[in-house]
Formats: structure tokens, C-alpha cells, sequence
């Protein structure tokens, strides 16, 4: 669902700048007040692991594939605020470094992707987490909210492209909720299964009344990032090589030819230049992208939370 350059205006554009500014200011702002240096390395974790399953492209019906968007899976574990932060780092680095969305279009995905759908997705799961308690009633949450994120960004999506006038709104807002609910599917088994592995594990990291407190040991950062690299090295040049759900209806509705490159790459469309295996370059680039992820995301979490008084160390 990554906009790339040349599908919306100067004006959609702009708009959707300055809302994911301002969100993002806000989620800054409540990372620095409420969360825990002890929970950086997880901000880290949280991104890479995100970063190597969205090259995970899973087929769906008519020759559509999708990917994980993440921002539930990443809310049940640090919250909505931190959870809009990691997936916007993510955003940012498959932008500049290798290609996926556009430069100009970068606030409108993050705004579709890290505010509404993550945001968005949360306070659904919060709500149905009230509903229904318990495990069961907090997979069910899971599950019910990471379709809902994955329906309520491709929403925004569409509203942006028929704002734009880059499609009618009665043709584009079909297109892709049609093709998203089963998309959704796909990001919520996803989702749900991440989540129940963590919680027979580690249960306190998806606890609410816990998530503030509990430390991350060092075995389970080194487990969760030997799986974001498994996942790069050795899954992701198996992913489907169909179009994702809006390349699909870009195609079918006819502006597909709109979309614009503005800036070199590094490492262009998830390939490694100079390699000549596809399978290989694609590993590479995942495993160098999801190293950088983890990096880049620790540091800016550690950049962005307060240090602790010595009195909040004693406690």
C-alpha cells in the first residue's frame, strides 16, 4: 500500500504532510514521557522484525498478493504511540533506501499506514480488548483489530487518491476495500499467531499492566532479531511477485502509468545492485535492511526517551 510518487497532488500531498507531522509529534512527545529506556532494544526489535515480514508477500484472489502492515502487532507490544514511531522509521528507510513509496508521497504514508492504520487499528483492539477477556478474548481482539487497520489505511488510501482526482471516488474506494478485506485476512492470522507465540513466552511484553515494567533480557532481543534475519535471508525471495493490492488497482483502473521515480536508490525495488541472482539480491537486501532497521530504530528510541531519575531507577 506504499503510494509511490506521481498518484496524488500537490495539495493531497501537503494535507497529509502536515496531519502525520502533527501525529507523529504527538507520538514523539508521549514515547518521551511514558516509555522506559528498558524498552529501546524492543522499539529495535519491533522494526526489523516489521521491515523483513513486509517483504513477505503473500498471494491473495485474482493475482493480487499483500504484504503485513504491523501496526497492531508493534501497538500490542509498545503501545499505540511507540508503535507509530517504529512503523514510520520503517516507512522512511524502505523510502529513501530502497524505493518503496514515494519521496513527496512519504507523509501520506505514513499518515495511511503508521497513524490510521496503526492508531486506529489499537484503539479498535482496546475496545474489543474491554468486550472480551481473557486469551481468547485478546486474540480475537488481535485478530479483529489488524484486519480493521489494514481496511482503515487502505481507506485513507482511496480517499486520497479520489481527493487527488487520480481516480472517481465511486470506482476507487470499491477497488480497494474490495481487495483489502482479503488482504486483511492475511495481516490478521499474521498477526494473531506473532502475538500468541509472545505471549506463551513472554507474556508480560503484551500485558498493558506490565508492558511499562518488564525488561527485555538480552536471549529474547537475540531470538526475536535471529528471526527478522531468517525471515530476510532465507523467506523473502520465496514472496509472491504479484502486484500488492494497490499496484492491482492502480493497474486495473488505468493510472498506474502515473507513478514516478524522483530519487536513485541505493538498493532499488529490495535487490542488491551488482548481484546477479535475484533470489541472492533479494536475501542481501533484506538482511542489510533489516540490520539497518534495528539499528536505526534503536537509536532513535533511545534518542527520543527521557533518561530516568534516579529515583524511577530505585523502584
Amino acid at each position: 500500500m506504499h503510494i509511490p510518487d506521481g498518484f496524488l497532488d500537490a495539495k493531497t500531498m501537503a494535507i497529509t504532510g502536515g496531519l502525520a507531522a502533527a501525529g507523529l509529534t504527538v507520538a514523539i512527545r508521549q514515547v518521551n514521557r511514558t516509555l522506559p529506556r528498558s524498552k529501546t532494544p524492543l522499539m529495535g526489535l519491533a522494526a526489523a522484525f516489521v521491515f523483513a515480514a513486509q517483504m513477505l508477500n503473500f498471494p491473495v484472489a485474482g493475482g493480487t498478493s499483500g504484504h503485513l502492515l504491523g501496526g497492531v502487532l508493534a501497538a500490542v507490544l509498545l503501545g499505540p504511540a511507540a508503535s507509530a514511531v517504529v512503523i514510520s522509521a520503517v516507512l522512511i528507510l524502505q523510502c529513501f533506501l530502497f524505493s518503496d513509496g514515494g519521496v513527496l508521497a512519504l507523509g501520506a504514508n505514513v499518515f495511511n499506514m503508521a497513524i490510521v492504520g496503526t492508531v486506529g487499528g489499537y484503539g479498535i483492539y482496546a475496545l474489543a480488548r474491554r468486550l472480551v477477556k481473557g486469551l481468547h478474548g485478546q486474540i480475537t481482539a488481535v485478530v479483529f483489530a489488524a484486519w480493521c487497520s489494514t481496511l482503515l489505511a487502505s481507506l485513507a488510501c482511496a480517499g486520497e487518491l479520489a481527493f487527488s482526482g487520480t481516480a472517481a471516488a465511486g470506482v476507487v474506494f470499491p477497488a480497494m476495500t474490495g481487495v483489502h478485506v482479503l488482504i486483511g485476512l492475511g495481516e490478521a492470522l499474521i498477526t494473531s499467531l506473532v502475538v500468541l507465540a509472545i505471549r506463551r513466552v513472554r507474556p508480560d511484553l503484551i500485558d498493558p499492566d506490565q508492558r511499562q515494567t518488564g525488561a527485555v533480557r538480552w536471549e529474547v532481543l537475540a531470538f526475536g532479531l535471529v528471526v527478522a534475519l531468517g525471515l530476510a535471508l532465507f523467506v523473502t525471495p520465496f514472496a509472491s511477485s504479484w502486484p500488492d493490492g494497490l499496484e492491482k488497482v492502480a493497474g486495473k483502473l488505468g493510472f498506474e502509468e502515473h507513478a514516478k521515480t524522483l530519487m536513485k536508490s541505493l538498493i532499488p525495488d529490495y535487490r542488491m545492485p551488482g548481484v546477479s541472482s535475484e533470489g541472492l539480491a533479494t536475501a542481501i537486501a533484506g538482511l542489510v535492511g533489516t540490520v539497518i532497521m534495528f539499528v536505526m530504530a534503536w537509536i532513535i528510541s533511545w534518542l527520543l526517551v527521557r533518561r530516568e531519575t534516579r529515583t524511577e531507577r530505585q523502584r
